[in-house]
């Protein structure tokens, strides 16, 4: 009982004295080792990713701010498969997700949408499938959203048009199919953000119906 008392005391002794940072640390550790194991990684990229260590800021790839929170992911062209994982979400700083020219597959996790911070998502020339979530029109400070060169099915969000400060956007050569929305930020956007999705069609092709359910998404 008495060793019991002690070990509670020096726990609640201990516990105000753990920083913002060290609890980033681990949550955003987990997220991130999450990841390699999730992936096939014949290059060897992600061999400094040790969860033993505290502070993934010491990791290669990763980039953190001076209060060692994760910004930026930079694993482009590193030759990774696999699959995105849901704990990505969890990087509640991370401002740029780049992860381009790999070979991913499977579906984009609606917990991306969760990162609230993400300035840019830059996810072509993959092989991903399935639907653009919708929830990705919660990253309010996006600037830039480059999804072309995948697999990807299904309409292009409606609620996407609302994200207030995008850019660049990208949803070239997939299998998107509907029609292409042009209200909010989309109004900006050429044809060549959507070029070579077969079974999208230009609104300007279908006048005041560009939103019409029955155009065929099959």
């Amino acid at each position: 009982m008495g060793m019991y008392v002690v070990i509670l005391c020096l726990t609640t002794l201990l516990l105000p004295l753990l920083s913002p940072s060290f609890i980033y640390a681990n949550v955003e550790g987990d997220a991130l080792y999450a990841l390699r194991r999730g992936v096939i990684d014949p290059g060897h990229v992600l061999q400094s990713w040790d969860p033993t260590l505290v502070d993934p800021c010491t990791w290669f790839h990763v980039t953190c701010d001076h209060l060692n929170r994760v910004t930026r992911l930079d694993l482009g062209n590193a030759k990774l498969s696999g699959k995105l994982v849901p704990e990505l979400g969890k990087l509640q700083h991370l401002q740029y997700l780049e992860l381009y020219s790999n070979n991913f597959e499977g579906k984009l996790p609606e917990e991306l949408g969760g990162l609230k911070s993400l300035l840019s998502l830059d996810l072509f020339h993959n092989h991903l499938t399935g639907p653009i979530p919708s929830s990705l029109s919660n990253l309010h400070n996006l600037k830039f959203l480059r999804l072309n060169g995948n697999k990807l099915t299904g309409r292009i969000p409606r609620q996407l048009t609302k994200l207030p400060n995008l850019k660049i956007l990208n949803v070239s050569d997939n299998n998107l199919c509907g029609t292409i929305p042009t209200s909010g930020s989309f109004s900006k956007f050429t044809q060549d953000s959507f070029m070579n999705n077969p079974k999208l069609q230009g609104p300007e092709l279908i006048g005041f119906v560009q939103y019409n359910s029955e155009i065929d998404c099959n």
